[in-house]
């Protein structure tokens, strides 16, 4: 590797670090996109890795109160130096990062290329079996914030495998998580495994798990952002987006509840059936009013429950499942609460069992079709999920929708003639 750059690096130029004769053309559009993506670093001390040149550094020296930068190229770190010598916040180190230890000229061509691609998922795998010991019995790792695809990269190469991500360091427990150390493990591994939205798409085709993406966009004529804790989900819509060109429809992998857009971005903001796994809801409907243009709508489909008392059984579901449940009426006072107006709730149990029974006959009727790629225990599971789910509607989980709107400001109207941007979060 370091011979490699050795021979592509004489003129420590933005050509050679990025290896892209565009490279001056997609720095523009890139390095605005990467820093309105990144926290607040005002007050912060910074960590760059890889720093090369300085694309990054003198913006960060510029927000925050120190940066170190770190490359393992020396004619990239003087080259650094050399651009960044008015800013006293800037420590220069060149060493492999592989190896830190910390205090707590001219366009050749390629022989070969010296990068080590790997798929988002081994990434996420990767942040979240990170653990150090922290104070006492409680170790530390990595949450995510959100990863997404670089628009700079789709705009200008149709490229959207360049993917940054926002980790947050947090206390590891798997209390909480039904056993695993985050909930995005829960999700992956459980209730969305690859195998298991698969199988379901076998039965009823594919986007039945996850609905939205580009089909809202032909439909609908709107942009569209795909947001979704799971990565298996968020992963296979890239995958099956990889050929389309120009389409208005962004995907990242996001904690919702930590997950930051500006104020007033969206026309509209959905949730299907993803807001029962969230315990703190009224915080959640906050954050969704700030995020809306006046006079913005929200529609949730969810899960709720009926009035108690509960059987055992049921809440032996609902903790599996790991959902937190209200009632179809405190579920709209909370929303009410968050300041929304014009709530609408709805009680769709019926219409729930409807369709599950149709999806039951589906299933019998495609059995041999599915079990050509899928086991005799997948179809099983199909068949108790179906029967399960229909049984508890009648008698406990009560499936609501919920319509509501944000109060419109008539100094603001002026929002709602271009640019509409459809905010969309499925599961």
């Amino acid at each position: 590797m370091t011979k490699f750059w050795e021979s592509h690096s004489h003129n420590a130029s933005i050509e050679e670090m990025m290896l892209d004769t565009n490279a001056s053309l997609i720095s523009q559009e890139e390095l605005p996109e990467v820093m309105a993506l990144l926290p607040e670093l005002k007050g912060k001390n910074v960590l760059e890795l890889g720093g090369g040149i300085g694309r990054f550094t003198s913006q960060i020296a510029t927000q925050s109160s120190h940066v170190t930068t770190v490359d393992f190229m020396e004619s990239f770190i003087q080259k650094n130096r050399d651009l960044n010598k008015d800013h006293n916040n800037i420590e220069f180190i060149t060493a492999d990062v592989t190896k830190l230890e910390m205090e707590k000229g001219r366009q050749r061509k390629r022989q070969f290329n010296p990068s080590k691609y790997r798929s988002p998922e081994l990434y996420n795998n990767l942040f979240q079996s990170v653990s150090v010991p922290g104070t006492g019995k409680t170790p530390w790792g990595f949450d995510v914030c959100f990863s997404q695809s670089l628009q700079s990269y789709i705009k200008l190469k149709n490229n959207r495998n360049q993917i940054c991500w926002l980790m947050e360091k947090t206390p590891r427990s798997d209390e909480g998580n039904h056993g695993f150390v985050t909930f995005q493990q829960f999700l992956d591994n459980k209730q969305y495994s690859k195998r298991g939205i698969l199988r379901y798409e076998k039965i009823f085709g594919a986007g039945y798990v996850s609905t939205g993406g580009p089909q809202t966009t032909e439909d609908y004529k709107v942009d569209v952002l795909g947001v979704d804790l799971s990565g298996n989900m968020i992963e296979m819509a890239w995958e099956r987006s990889q050929d389309e060109i120009n389409l208005p429809v962004q995907f990242e992998v996001a904690d919702i509840t930590k997950r930051e857009y500006p104020l007033e971005s969206f026309d509209v903001v959905y949730s299907r059936d993803t807001i029962l796994h969230i315990a703190d809801k009224l915080t959640l409907f906050k954050r969704f009013l700030t995020w809306l243009k006046p006079g913005g709508k929200l529609l949730i489909s969810d899960y709720c429950c009926g009035e108690p008392p509960h059987s055992e059984e049921f809440k032996a579901y609902v903790k599996q499942r790991g959902y937190t449940l209200y009632t179809p009426k405190e579920y709209g006072k909370l929303i009410e609460e968050a300041g929304f107006i014009k709530v609408k709730a709805e009680d769709r149990s019926q219409q729930f069992i409807n369709v599950l029974n149709g999806e039951k006959n589906k299933i019998n009727s495609n059995k041999q079709e599915f079990l050509k790629d899928f086991t005799d225990e997948d179809f099983k599971y199909l068949e108790e999920a179906g029967t399960v789910n229909s049984s508890e509607s009648a008698t406990r989980i009560r499936p609501g929708v919920y319509f509501m709107q944000k109060n419109k400001i008539e100094n603001f109207e002026r929002l709602f003639v271009n640019g509409e941007l459809f905010g969309i979060w499925t599961s």
